[in-house]
């Protein structure tokens, strides 16, 4: 199985949030609301305009868990919301594929998300990116990992210090530390 990492680097979110934007008006809104929505990429994939446009939260019910969950629409992501579907049906997919009336699927977010990353110098990415760059974030913002655990529906705090790559940054660090014999 491969694993993708966050993106930890804010200068990287924004070199590759310029990217998507000179592409696609859809492809940058699925890079920003993915990562600020914290929903598994099979669960934003087949939302529609009616489901975010002037809302608080999404109801969303999760693939892997079927549980039905609220999700808050930050108020930094409102704003991009009305832009991007000011001009939009209420029935429309956000993520419409350009050449069916269905979402995009889920390989072709993979490869809209690996081509930006190729292109601004990332590896290690995936559609899982977006969900664990927003929980790295709000862990390094926040410190509160019991939060982030209940927002992530995850079964411990360990677990979710790994899905979000702590671990690996704190064993990163340890190294840089002891700096050898």
């Amino acid at each position: 199985m491969h694993i993708v990492q966050p993106i930890r680097s804010l200068e990287k979110i924004q070199e590759v949030k310029q990217y998507l934007m000179k592409k696609s008006d859809r492809d940058y809104f699925l890079f920003i609301f993915g990562m600020n929505s914290a929903l598994r990429i099979s669960d934003v994939l087949p939302l529609r305009v009616r489901d975010v446009r002037n809302k608080d939260h999404v109801w969303a019910t999760e693939s892997k868990t079927r549980k039905k969950r609220k999700i808050l629409i930050l108020e930094s992501l409102k704003a991009d919301i009305y832009a991007y579907t000011k001009d939009m049906k209420e029935d429309d997919y956000l993520f419409k594929s350009k050449r069916t009336n269905k979402p995009i699927s889920r390989i072709q977010a993979y490869r809209i998300l690996k081509e930006a990353a190729a292109a601004c110098g990332l590896e290690e990415i995936g559609t899982h990116t977006l969900r664990k760059t927003f929980g790295y974030h709000f862990y390094q913002r926040t410190k509160d990992i019991a939060e982030l655990q209940r927002i992530l529906n995850h079964s411990s705090p360990s677990i979710t210090m790994r899905y979000i790559g702590i671990d690996e940054d704190t064993t990163r660090a340890a190294y840089k530390v002891f700096g050898g014999l």
